[in-house]
């Protein structure tokens, strides 16, 4: 009824879904979605998940879509292959013997590390932040896998202990997804592939290898079993029980890299910018990494089987779409965040108020874990749209902090940003990224490029889908209104604000 299809498993800091794809097009048959739940343990900073309520998140999204897609007349063996695209940095530690995790998962933006961080940076003999970016692309932060692998195993005696028998295995939550979905403590596949690799600190980015220099760096011992690195899109293993029962596992990929492939940013010179929890910019700069030195980081953006590793340069923003959730959490300032595009329509402008929501530091370009939120230029004539309109000012203003150390870094600036993510449902919040870049903005009419630039290497690995050739997808283009001298006032204005949020956070080494 519906020919080949494609299932695309999307893990994400906030949700989990699963989506069908027709074989070769951006055409969504059916799809399954639900939340995922954040631990916050009470220490200022920490955010963990529970693994098991992971994958069983992950099962649930997959039988429920596979309902659906009975319902609708189709057949669950048209499904030919499976792809991963997950969160990236989140990091797990789990028992061989029982398959079972040694502690909660702790989140990409946790701040726990902070004064590992600062050890590390200490133990450097130029005690530079940078000084393995040469090697693994990465700077030496809390953002990634390493350090939280180092804080595990100083401050939880059971991974300790069961790295030192020979029985803890580490992987990113694609390679947790992977190993429960082929069979977990029986016979499941730990493998990870380059993308996710490359967040870890331990990959070297040329050799595509975990780095013997760099696990020492960081202490990892050699007992540790680390995930074998694959392509992003081969045949791994097929999955072991369900409905999918025998269906080939034949991609994984980091979320913002499944995202590059979907919005077909295949060839050097090509960027696209991602709105979700934070936000992330990749610039594809081909067969070789680029080493920024404008405070961007270098990592893999995808690799199939047999061809060269594709690098692109990313600025990560690690708070956008959260921005909007603290809004309507703790200020209780919105009922729902979809709420905020005409809150933010009903003032005239932002009243001078420029916020920069740096809760968790601020990464690129910046990469100051010091920082934190400031709120400047509030008037008894404030409004609570003021407000509004800011927090949503304040992700473009990121953005084009993100661009700028591109253009310095690459030379050529972009003509066109692509972009894709939930918050680009947010019209205002388009037209305001790019009255404030100036230059157009692109979004694709179906929302799902995540899943689909996952659905595309996995159909790729199994021969059913020609990235060469168009998706169909449609897009909407969003062009500059404001002019440049507005565009210049008001970025500057921004900067002011970013000066002020520095050095509120306390980095002493304990």
């Amino acid at each position: 009824m519906f020919g080949k299809l494609i299932g695309a498993i999307d893990e994400g800091t906030q949700s989990a879904r699963f989506i069908l794809f027709k074989a070769q097009t951006g055409e969504v048959v059916c799809k399954h979605q639900r939340e995922l739940k954040q631990i916050y343990p009470g220490q200022d900073g920490w955010v963990e998940q529970d693994p098991l309520a992971i994958v069983a998140v992950v099962q649930e999204c997959m039988e429920k879509c596979l309902e659906k897609l009975v319902e609708m007349g189709g057949d669950p063996k048209d499904v030919v292959a499976v792809g991963v695209t997950n969160q990236r940095e989140t990091t797990i530690v789990w028992d061989k013997e029982t398959g079972l995790p040694l502690y909660n998962a702790i989140v990409w933006l946790d701040l726990r590390t902070a004064s590992t961080v600062q050890k590390l940076v200490e133990s450097t003999p130029d005690k530079n932040a940078n000084h393995l970016k040469k090697l693994c692309g990465l700077p030496i932060s809390t953002y990634f896998s390493a350090v939280k692998i180092r804080w595990l195993l100083d401050n939880v005696p059971a991974v300790k202990e069961a790295a030192d028998a020979g029985r803890c295995m580490f992987g990113t939550v694609d390679s947790w997804i992977i190993y429960n979905l082929t069979g977990g403590k029986t016979g499941g596949i730990h493998i990870t592939d380059v993308t996710n690799a490359s967040r870890t600190m331990l990959m070297n980015l040329e050799t595509l290898q975990w780095d013997d220099g760099l696990l020492e760096f960081f202490g990892i011992p050699k007992s540790m079993i680390l995930p074998e690195i694959r392509s992003s899109s081969e045949v791994y293993g097929a999955i072991k029980e369900g409905i999918l029962k025998n269906t080939v596992i034949s991609a994984c990929l980091g979320d913002q890299q499944a995202a590059l492939v979907g919005q077909q940013c295949l060839h050097k010179g090509q960027a696209k910018a991602t709105y979700g929890t934070g936000c992330f910019l990749l610039y594809n700069t081909g067969t070789q990494f680029v080493n920024s030195k404008f405070g961007l980081i270098s990592t893999v953006a995808y690799q199939v089987k047999g061809e060269p590793a594709m690098y692109a340069m990313e600025g990560s923003v690690a708070v956008a779409g959260a921005a909007v959730s603290w809004l309507k959490d703790n200020l209780n300032l919105l009922k729902h965040a979809k709420e905020c595009e005409a809150e933010a329509l009903s003032v005239k402008d932002n009243g001078d108020v420029y916020f920069v929501p740096a809760f968790s530091g601020l990464y690129s370009p910046w990469w100051r874990g010091d920082a934190r939120g400031v709120i400047c230029g509030i008037t008894l004539d404030t409004q609570r749209g003021h407000l509004i309109r800011a927090t949503l000012e304040a992700v473009c203003f990121q953005v084009r902090d993100v661009l700028e150390a591109m253009n310095a870094d690459c030379g050529i600036p972009l003509t066109k940003l692509l972009v894709d993510g939930g918050m680009t449902e947010n019209n205002f919040l388009m037209q305001c990224q790019s009255d404030i870049i100036g230059i157009d903005v692109i979004k694709p009419a179906m929302a799902e490029t995540t899943s689909l630039g996952i659905a595309m290497l996995a159909g790729h690995a199994v021969g059913e889908w020609d990235l060469n050739k168009d998706t169909g997808v449609d897009h909407v283009t969003f062009t500059p209104k404001a002019t440049d001298g507005e565009r210049q006032q008001r970025y500057r204005r921004w900067k002011m604000a970013v000066d002020r949020s520095f050095g509120w956070a306390s980095l002493d080494v304990a």
